[in-house]
């Protein structure tokens, strides 16, 4: 099957009757397979948003393989049930800009997933505060652009940093940026800038162990669980909506390096696992949480 003609419709609106049925008619009608289809409704406990939510992967015949033309499709099934819907073409590859500051584990993680195959995505760019990686982008073939933050840099410094981030984001049109590791507290502005559209990893152990060393906090507290979690950025800090999160059990007979280790392990996994359903269009914001299809 060409690829040119497989699209992800995703959408959420309030849950109703009928919605499956006008979606997946609307389909057929106009001479589309559906490949796989998935849906959810957020209509049970006293936190439900009453939302539902759907994605469909489908094949469009060659008249109507195109995203705007198959989001012009949806106009009448959108304003209907109050729909927020999007058309992805998968034969477009997300576009991705890497932020890491002088831990490179996931740094490393991604471009290797990236290089192998594993993760269908474009990387155009890789930005930090450091110089530390710039030998291992080049190795890559990726363009490293060093954006230096000094040590106690005034808050009008480090705004001019980050629309300096805004402008790459806009000149490569970037999908997505991941920060990998990237230990800078971002601004209100930029946060909105990328809301919906970037990705952090952090320990698990917050708001318990903060600072630079929370695994030999959580060593010098006998902590048996090693964690991770994957949220996209907000204004708030660590608490944007979480996309995936996962632990390795730990003992006394470790030392803090190895929690270290195996920490920086299970960053790797939860973050790569955060990006590529992201950019597979598996993630829809649920308000202050998030709905998976996997």
């Amino acid at each position: 099957m060409p690829m040119t003609r497989e699209f992800v419709l995703t959408l959420s609106c309030p849950d109703a009757k009928g919605i499956v049925h006008a979606v997946s008619g609307l389909l057929f009608q106009a001479g589309c397979n559906i490949i796989d289809s998935q849906q959810f409704g957020d209509v049970l406990g006293e936190d439900a948003t009453g939302l539902f939510f759907m994605r469909v992967h489908f094949e469009a015949p060659e008249h109507l393989a195109d995203a705007g033309t198959l989001d012009r499709l949806f106009g009448h099934v959108r304003q209907q049930y109050a729909m927020s819907a999007q058309v992805r073409g998968l034969a477009r590859r997300p576009r991705l800009m890497l932020l890491v500051s002088k831990h490179g584990h996931c740094l490393n993680d991604l471009l290797f997933r990236w290089k192998s195959g594993q993760l269908p995505v474009d990387i155009p760019a890789i930005v930090s505060n450091h110089p530390d990686f710039a030998e291992l982008a080049a190795s890559y073939g990726i363009p490293f652009h060093h954006l230096p933050l000094p040590t106690g840099s005034s808050a009008a410094v480090k705004r001019e940093q980050e629309q300096r981030i805004e402008a790459l984001f806009t000149e490569l049109d970037i999908d997505l940026v991941v920060l990998a590791r990237y230990m800078q507290i971002l601004s209100t502005e930029l946060c909105q800038f990328l809301q919906g559209r970037a990705i952090n990893i952090h320990h698990s152990f917050l708001p318990s162990f903060k600072g630079a060393k929370p695994y030999y906090q959580a060593h010098d507290r006998g902590v048996k669980l090693i964690g991770a979690t994957a949220h996209y950025v907000t204004a708030d800090l660590d608490e944007g909506p979480i996309i995936e999160q996962d632990v390795e059990r730990v003992d006394h007979t470790l030392s803090p390096e190895d929690f270290t280790a195996v920490g920086r392990d299970v960053e790797c996994v939860v973050l790569a696992r955060a990006v590529r359903w992201h950019v597979e269009h598996r993630v829809l914001l649920n308000g202050r949480k998030t709905v998976v299809f996997r």
